[in-house]
């Protein structure tokens, strides 16, 4: 028994094997998890190293290049970036993609930990910390209050933190906006120069007084018991009776010299939310968990947590990306099933009952994909979804085939059972091939480097899955149905409708084929002049990696200029957000001074620490169309660009591989001057450059520190060690952090333990002008006694790329400009700039990501053009068939570039894939139109005569499997994700030219080179 009658004569098991399938599927659909992106595993790793008192020039010399010849001796090392500053020096080491990422940690802290006998003795801290690509908030909550306490807000942060981190999906819940917990100890510094007690011997007994020693244990009869002695401090009088010095008979106390009490430290983090001051609560989820699920469990506790605020506090949601998960979801659901009821209209040519045949046959295929995606464990996000909906389009094909020539074999007399069996049997092998091209043509999706490849995956898994599956239920279900549910026609032409495309393809596509089949040289030519002209279009389509998001949502950065200190920044932010307040379209503006706001998109990084920099976080209201969203920012560039005081870019988000910026150039050389010079003279270039904006200069200006010059000669004179000089100092501007006392009422209440001097909130140069100093005997001196202040310009930063030193000048692009054009203008220029002789440039940007998301592409690209051939050649056995049937892919090309151009559409990365992927659909049809000419051969009918009826024939078919990957395709084209949308133009387009065209062009060729039939066979 043929495993195609299999079955149809065991349609008992064949009927549970359906079911099955939609019950598995049922249920994956419903525990697969969601999320909006795909994740993705970068093996990269910041390593931070404090040396506090160290310039840039310093730090490169005594730890930079230390550590980055140690870092490149790692295997599997693909790029270090160095950024250098005052104090502080920021290495991202970047391993190659796809390397073990708990090993590559574990290999750094061990070289780092190796390195530090190569270091200077006094450095601060050194970190390598772990990068999650996963640690983007899936919300972001907002307290707000105009007079609650930093205190009473912090324990109602604090609160709320431990109620979320309930929540078992959740992880990585953040507090932003309050300055940390201290214990102050302020110094009375005329006190303590009066009784002659060094500022030292303070510290030291407070650090002394706060110690946890374990006392050991004793044994008493048959058991042992811990001694506990003093340990740390238990309250603010244990601080206060702190003994510092004895004398005369008495002893001093510290609180008879300082001030001690709780406090917070100074605010580096300002947060607001539509310009009210408040505290934010940021949550990300865990991997692998279902967006939907998460969000009910943390709503439920943010809904009990609410009910018991006080009355002059609220709690706000500014953020929540299940919503924007369930939205997007929700919208490509109805895109679906516009998709299928566009399917179900090219299906009426067939008759009811065949239609209900293959809308049986979808929900099935697609359920196997569903089955398989969740058995690989991938999630349900808007790529994979992407790939179903593609799949909608290819699965329907291989059904109409099956049921529409198994209605062929029973309008020619054969019963059901046997219609079919043979119906199905005649074309499985076409159907298999057919499947495996398509197969092929995504594959080289599957197997894409880097992280564009994994952003990406998702989607080509999805499509393979389904499409197998589609083969699977062409071949072993749908004649099953079909022996069940077809009945023959009352007319021998089938319904009226396909009467009618019948009679119309005879009398019009019947007239056209003829007369091209009696000129074949000129008909090929004018095709081929056709797909010319069309190549020639692609400079006027232009080039982009990725879109910009549609979400309604953007980011404003506020760099103030250098060394502005928060006050001056924060004044400017308010600034933005007075502007902000009137305008309509937005909903909430979240401010973060001193921080970047906390991440909340897959592809966009935290911003740093800086007291001159922050980010307003602006989300518009859901009703506000994309196109609206990106007047809005072109009004707002224009508004604010330039801006007194500050550089204000408002950026929108991008979609797939991160990168700073589209258009970046990198130069290299040693000599910071000549670095600086030629940035300045790259940074004007860019400004002049048609369609670059927000050009950005990391050197454009040095920065002046204060240097405190100590007369050596006089301190030993004055018996002051140029230590107490550098401790006073610190204890004055920074505070001098000398433990940290734990609350034993609160299970998470840690103070820093700080000594200082009174001060305001923000040290001014008063403070560092109004310092003593103690000598050894006690007695305070005048700072300005000892030493000169002088203002001292210096690097503000120092960069290394893979060791050589570097300044990387970029900038955005305009928009009516492609990045493309902007891009390839700017080569231009540096290609003609006039470098000395050591130093050279680089683009980085998304020329660099273009070539990672594209290196090893070409490969993958030959690999599968040969297993084309491969599969084409087993199936056909000639290479005329074979060159026949890859005739049509320059034809499909056609429709795509056109498809671009009148959209304004660039051929974007996900454009590319989109050809890719229609080549597969181009050969799968052109397979069965060049199949079915051979069979009638094979059968003896004459070459033309063979031709003209395969072609009139095979072209309803052929027609509605387009029509329907057509329909299937619609919803995505005019849907607003620029990210998805141009794929599917691509393909629409280059759908329509190769079906028009390959009904004349591939019969024409095939009568060129007819391949040579065996009619013995």
């Amino acid at each position: 028994m043929s495993l195609i009658k299999y079955p149809i004569r065991n349609y008992q098991f064949t009927l549970i094997m359906v079911l099955m399938i939609m019950v598995v599927a049922a249920s994956a659909l419903l525990t697969m998890p969601r999320a909006e992106d795909p994740d993705m595993k970068p093996v990269n790793f910041p390593v931070i190293v404090v040396h506090p008192g160290t310039n840039p020039k310093d730090m490169e010399q005594l730890i930079v290049k230390p550590l980055e010849a140690r870092f490149y001796a790692l295997d599997d090392i693909k790029r270090i970036k160095t950024s250098i500053n005052n104090s502080v020096a920021a290495f991202f080491v970047e391993f190659e993609y796809g390397t073990d990422y708990d090993d590559k940690y574990q290999e750094l802290v061990r070289e780092l930990n190796a390195a530090q006998t190569e270091l200077p003795d006094n450095i601060y801290s050194m970190e390598v910390k772990k990068i999650d690509p996963t640690n983007v908030s899936v919300i972001q909550l907002a307290l707000v209050s105009e007079n609650a306490s930093q205190s009473s807000m912090k324990q109602l942060a604090d609160k709320l933190k431990q109620n979320l981190e309930k929540v078992k999906a959740l992880k990585e819940v953040e507090i932003s906006g309050l300055p940390d917990q201290q214990i102050r100890i302020d110094l009375d510094q005329a006190k303590i120069a009066e009784l002659g007690i060094p500022m030292n011997r303070i510290v030291q007994a407070i650090q002394a007084e706060n110690q946890n020693i374990p006392a050991g244990s004793v044994n008493a009869g048959a058991k042992s018991y811990s001694v506990k002695s003093s340990g740390n401090y238990q309250d603010i009088a244990d601080i206060n009776n702190t003994i510092i010095a004895s004398g005369q008979g008495k002893n001093i106390l510290l609180k008879d010299v300082a001030q001690v009490y709780p406090s917070f430290g100074t605010q580096t983090h300002i947060t607001r939310l539509n310009g009210f001051q408040c505290v934010l609560i940021n949550a990300a989820q865990k991997v692998g968990m279902n967006i939907s699920d998460t969000q009910v469990e943390y709503q439920a506790v943010i809904d009990a947590f609410k009910a018991d605020l006080p009355a002059n506090v609220a709690l706000i949601v500014n953020f929540d990306q299940a919503e924007n998960v369930n939205n997007r979801l929700s919208g490509l659901g109805i895109d679906f099933m516009i998709a299928i009821s566009l399917v179900l209209i090219t299906l009426l040519p067939l008759g009811t009952r065949a239609s209900i045949v293959v809308m049986i046959a979808i929900p099935l295929s697609l359920g196997l994909g569903v089955i398989a995606m969740n058995a690989f464990g991938y999630s349900l996000n808007q790529l994979s979804i992407v790939g179903f909906v593609v799949a909608l389009g290819l699965v329907v094909d291989d059904s109409i085939v099956v049921v529409e020539n198994i209605e062929r074999w029973m309008r020619e007399g054969y019963s059901r059972f046997e219609a079919a069996v043979k119906g199905t049997e005649q074309i499985a092998l076409a159907v298999l091939g057919c499947t495996v091209t398509l197969v092929i043509a995504f594959m080289p999706l599957v197997f894409m480097p880097e992280m564009a490849g994994e952003f990406i995956r998702s989607m080509p898994i999805a499509v393979i899955s389904s499409v197998i599956g589609s083969m699977l239920i062409a071949l072993l279900v749908v004649p099953f149905l079909a022996s069940k549910m077809l009945k023959p026609h009352e007319h021998e032409g089938g319904n009226a409708i396909l009467r009618g495309m019948q009679s119309l393809i005879h009398k019009s596509y019947g007239v056209f084929l003829d007369k091209a089949l009696k000129h074949p040289g000129r008909t090929t030519l004018i095709a081929l002049a056709i797909f010319l002209a069309s190549l020639a279009l692609i400079p006027l389509v232009g080039f982009s990696l990725f879109p910009p998001s549609e979400k309604p949502q953007f980011m404003i950065h506020i760099d103030g200029e250098l060394q502005d200190n928060i006050l001056t920044t924060d004044k400017i932010t308010k600034q933005i957000e007075q502007e902000l307040k009137g305008m309509a379209e937005v909903k909430y503006y979240t401010s973060n001074v001193g921080k970047g706001n906390p991440r909340v998109y897959y592809n966009m990084q935290q911003g740093g620490e800086d007291v001159s920099y922050a980010d307003i976080f602006v989300q518009l209201h859901p009703d506000v169309k994309s196109h609206e969203k990106i007047a809005l920012i072109e009004k707002l560039r224009k508004k604010w660009t330039p801006y007194l005081g500050a550089k204000i870019e408002v950026r929108n988000f991008e979609q797939g591989v991160p990168i700073i910026s589209p258009v970046e150039v990198r130069l290299f050389g040693e000599n910071l001057d000549t670095l600086q010079a030629m940035a300045a003279q790259v940074e004007e270039l860019l400004k002049n450059t048609a369609g670059a904006e927000y050009v950005n200069n990391p050197v454009k200006s040095n920065k002046t520190d204060i240097k405190v010059n100590i007369n050596r000669e006089k301190a030993m004179a004055l018996g002051v060690p140029t230590s107490a000089i550098d401790q006073t100092i610190r204890v004055a501007l920074a505070g001098h952090e000398v433990g940290t006392y734990s609350d034993p009422t609160s299970d998470d209440n840690d103070y820093a333990l700080v000594v200082s001097v009174p001060r305001p909130q923000h040290a001014s140069l008063a403070t560092l002008t109004g310092i003593f100093v103690d000598n050894v005997a006690g007695k305070a001196i005048p700072l300005q006694q000892l030493a000169s202040l002088e203002f001292e310009p210096s690097p503000a930063n120092i960069f290394h790329q893979d060791k050589e030193r570097t300044v990387a000048v970029n900038s955005f692009v305009q928009k009516g400009y492609s990045n493309d054009e902007v891009i390839n203008a700017v080569i231009k220029q540096m290609d003609e700039f006039p470098f000395p002789a050591g130093y050279n440039y680089e683009m980085g940007g998304e020329v660099e990501s273009r070539e990672m998301a594209f290196g090893g592409f070409g490969t993958i690209i030959m690999i599968t053009v040969f297993m084309f051939i491969a599969v084409l050649i087993l199936e056909f056995k000639t290479f005329k068939s074979t060159l026949i049937v890859l005739s049509v892919i320059p034809l499909g090309i056609v429709g795509a570039v056109l498809a671009l151009l009148v959209t304004g559409n660039t051929l974007s990365f996900v454009a590319t894939i989109g050809i890719v992927a229609l080549a597969g659909i181009e050969v799968k049809n052109t397979i069965l139109l060049v199949d079915f000419t051979n069979q009638l051969r094979r059968d003896g009918m004459e070459l033309n005569k063979a031709i003209e009826m395969a072609g009139e024939l095979r072209f309803l078919p052929i027609i509605l499997t387009s029509l329907t990957a057509i329909g299937g395709l619609m919803p995505i084209a005019w849907s607003s994700n620029p990210l998805i949308s141009p794929l599917a133009i691509v393909m629409i387009g280059g759908l329509i030219s190769s079906t028009l065209l390959s009904r004349i062009v591939t019969p024409v060729v095939y009568k060129l080179i007819p391949p040579k039939i065996d009619t013995a066979d």
